[in-house]
């Protein structure tokens, strides 16, 4: 395992990090799964107040008494930003006692997701003051957030200067949060990445056409070496539901040199073979089509398009296709047979899309049943 340096927050992660989201099937699976990752390396555990009883089941484990010592553990917990600073208040003594500690690590302001969301962020006397206040006598050592919302937002909240972390979404297969990656390392902010065998392309379950243009490497290592090799980001989190699941991601936990010839060679085909099979409709994620007058979320739509169509990641796509309508802030935007064809969009395609026609493609292609967040 490595480990690098968190950003400003000076604090050394192991590359990958435990996200606690899906050891939920009882205490004995967390625990388990909590001891395989402390013995391959992992040193930061992440969860929030949201995962269901995440932060109750690893404040047993922490109490209970764990391979590798608390002062050698970094613990983050998330909690979503509230109107006022009481609640916030309520919340950071809810978690810190239900994880069973005396101080956090780290506390993410969880989905910082909407420009209301940093409203309340920014407010005077609103939940920054109490975060404040839990940094001054020590029971919060560094503030960061987590965004589900959009590259503008995110960058706004970076350039508050209140965060020494982020978590972003942030894959080969979605590369539209660059930007945001760049300034958080001008700040020499602590960069991790939410989610990228899951969120990046449901990579541990890969298509035959994927597996076969990734050669001789599997999609979900090439997706790990894609980020690995890029020293502004500093750990990933990996999510097992069991502990078996932690053996082949964290295969690639001690290799975060730059890229080799034949790592490039890969992602080179895989860039290939998408322009060969889209052609003309592919879409470049320029987002200038957007704001759509119907709420599409024309750029997501058409990226899940093109990974179905050119690795028949049909799969992914329907998964997150499916969330469209259905998980709010978290993902947002209407699905493609909202749109009306008013040709608003078109005028600004440079790559002159038929945007309507493909939107309705996707839809056919991926339109199943609704999707929803594994928590609530």
């Amino acid at each position: 395992m490595q480990y690098r340096r968190f950003g400003k927050t000076n604090l050394h992660l192991s590359v990958f990090s435990l996200g606690t989201m899906r050891y939920l099937a009882s205490f004995e699976n967390a625990h388990q799964i909590i001891e395989q990752a402390l013995a391959l390396g992992i040193n930061h555990l992440e969860t929030a107040r949201g995962y269901g009883k995440s932060e109750e089941y690893l404040g047993r484990a922490l109490k209970a008494g764990l391979s590798v010592p608390r002062t050698k553990l970094y613990i983050t917990t998330k909690i979503s930003a509230t109107v006022d600073a009481d609640t916030m208040r309520r919340c950071i003594d809810e978690s810190l006692e239900r994880l069973q500690l005396d101080y956090l690590d780290c506390l993410g302001i969880h989905g910082l997701n909407t420009w209301q969301h940093l409203e309340w962020v920014q407010a005077k006397n609103g939940c920054m003051q109490a975060v404040e206040e839990a940094v001054g006598d020590g029971r919060v050592r560094h503030i960061g957030f987590s965004s589900h919302g959009s590259l503008e937002l995110i960058q706004a909240a970076i350039k508050t200067d209140f965060f020494e972390f982020v978590n972003l979404h942030y894959y080969y297969f979605f590369q539209r949060h660059a930007l945001a990656i760049q300034l958080a390392a001008e700040k020499d902010m602590g960069i991790f990445i939410i989610s990228p065998a899951d969120k990046g392309g449901k990579l541990y379950t890969p298509p035959q056409t994927l597996k076969d243009l990734c050669q001789p490497y599997s999609p979900l290592e090439l997706s790990h070496r894609f980020l690995l090799a890029d020293n502004r980001i500093n750990t990933l989190s990996i999510g097992p539901s069991s502990p078996d699941e932690l053996i082949e991601p964290l295969q690639v936990a001690d290799h975060d040199g730059d890229l080799k010839s034949a790592e490039i060679s890969a992602f080179q085909r895989l860039e290939n073979h998408q322009k060969f099979a889209l052609g003309t409709d592919k879409c470049s994620q320029c987002y200038a089509c957007l704001p759509c007058p119907e709420n599409i979320n024309i750029p997501e739509v058409l990226r899940l398009r093109n990974l179905a169509v050119a690795y028949d990641m049909k799969d992914y796509g329907q998964y997150r296709y499916g969330m469209f309508e259905n998980a709010g802030h978290w993902f947002p935007g209407m699905k493609g047979d909202r749109c009306t064809e008013c040709g608003d969009c078109l005028p600004r395609c440079p790559e002159k899309l038929d945007i309507p026609a493909l939107l309705s493609d996707t839809h056919q292609k991926l339109s199943g049943k609704a999707g929803r967040r594994l928590w609530g």
